[in-house]
């Protein structure tokens, strides 16, 4: 039986995340927008709609950029969690933890990513009114664009980064300081592990703004890469040499618009 539970649960989870792209790849092909995200006459049309028109453009309200960019969490983040829920696993029989425990690990964290979506939601809307973004998310300015990717290149190096990838990249550190048994006790140690995750990778999200984020070929490889940096064999091997390629590419990118 437990057995039986296990592999429901994982089956699950598995089956979040896949449901979680599908729904995006829907509202992509809604939009009228490819893999890459680019516009077909219907998106070009939307992309270059002013929002303060007085028409009612989905994504020129809160609440569906909102439920696009908590969806698009579930989308990218829970993979990245596997490595802290096989840890929490392996500490099941030495620590007291239980299946209530590890749904509330889960639970913690994606209520700190929900959170998170709900931040950048309001930026996307805040940008788009200010002429800053278009109706697709994507930055009017080259120099934003190469900006943001210089800057998440930066941070690439910085303190907050190695402390908050250090967490990410090793959670038993995390659960042997702050373990806490039952439901309650996971979601706390969930929100925890969920704020160093935010710290780690939020500037991943903020790249969105460059590709596009209903650019899923560029949220994918986003995606791919936060995995890889959680990898308890080669996370720590990745951080700085995507550090060195995204300041290259910012750089790259502010010099073709000179």
């Amino acid at each position: 039986m437990p057995h039986m539970i296990r592999s429901t649960l994982w089956l699950a989870f598995f089956g979040v995340i896949l449901l979680a792209w599908w729904m995006m790849y829907v509202m992509a092909i809604d939009m009228d927008l490819d893999l890459l995200g680019r516009p077909g006459a219907m998106g070009q049309a939307m992309a270059a709609m002013d929002p303060r028109m007085p028409m009612d453009m989905p994504m020129a309200r809160f609440g569906p950029v909102f439920m696009m960019w908590a969806i698009m969490m579930a989308a990218m983040m829970l993979p990245t969690m596997v490595p802290t829920l096989t840890t929490y696993e392996g500490l099941m029989m030495s620590a007291d933890g239980t299946r209530a425990g590890w749904l509330g690990v889960l639970l913690g964290y994606f209520v700190i990513w929900i959170a998170a979506a709900g931040v950048i939601a309001a930026a996307q809307i805040a940008l788009l009114f200010g002429g800053i973004v278009d109706m697709l998310g994507r930055a009017q300015s080259v120099w934003l664009q190469a900006g943001l990717l210089v800057a998440v290149g930066a941070f690439q190096f910085s303190r907050t980064k190695e402390v908050c990838h250090g967490v990410c990249h090793a959670p038993i550190s995390y659960f042997l300081g702050h373990w806490r048994t039952g439901f309650v006790g996971g979601a706390r140690m969930g929100l925890g592990l969920g704020v160093y995750c935010f710290f780690c990778c939020w500037g991943f999200m903020a790249l969105g703004f460059v590709g596009g984020v209903m650019n899923l070929a560029w949220m994918g490889l986003a995606t791919l890469f936060m995995v890889l940096e959680k990898l308890p064999q080669i996370g720590h091997r990745v951080t700085r040499p995507m550090g060195y390629l995204l300041i290259a590419s910012g750089v790259a990118l502010a010099a073709t618009s000179l």
